[in-house]
């Protein structure tokens, strides 16, 4: 995977998978600290205690398609690579993933279009609370689907114009506080 946004779209489709209908994606850009945190968690089922300590392994999925699971071993490389690390907990209550990057170290890699992914993953999954919590030294943008619902009186975030609209909010937004996306 090419951006941290992939990244993110990756787990986060794991997390649906365990049939998770809250999911909170939380990243923090500390350039004192020079790191950049992102946290997924969800409700979900968990990851099996027998999987758990062997998730970060290529050779290890659950999946009956292939015998390979690239997505979270790619992300604890990327992260490594910047001097950074990724930490997995899970139990049957939901899954927490935090990945952490040095921020400014050149193997980082860019997030890409966050905006986008939201996006992607609202439209897809109607039925699930998506939080999205983005954090600089500028300020801290939080975007809930549950409150666009309320807001706007609906059930579904489905119309195409509305999601166009929320896309532009969430770039606008990230650009106000020099989040680092493209």
């Amino acid at each position: 995977m090419t951006e941290i946004s992939l990244n993110i779209l990756d787990i986060v489709q794991n997390s649906i998978s365990a049939c998770a209908d809250e999911i909170r994606i939380e990243v923090s850009e500390d350039s004192a600290l020079n790191v950049m945190d992102i946290i997924v968690s969800d409700n979900g089922r968990g990851i099996q205690a027998s999987v758990l300590p062997t998730v970060d392994d290529p050779f290890t999925t659950t999946r009956t398609t292939r015998r390979t699971g690239f997505g979270l071993p790619l992300l604890k490389h990327h992260t490594e690579l910047t001097g950074g690390n990724l930490n997995i907990e899970s139990s049957v209550k939901g899954t927490v993933v935090k990945a952490r990057f040095g921020l400014d170290h050149i193997d980082r890699q860019p997030v890409g279009d966050i905006a986008g992914v939201l996006i992607i993953l609202i439209s897809a999954n109607p039925d699930i609370e998506l939080l999205y919590s983005h954090k600089t030294n500028r300020g801290t943008y939080n975007f809930s689907t549950v409150e666009i619902k309320n807001v706007l009186e609906m059930d579904k975030l489905n119309d195409h114009t509305l999601l166009e609209a929320m896309r532009e909010m969430i770039r606008t937004n990230l650009e106000n506080i020099s989040a680092s996306v493209s």
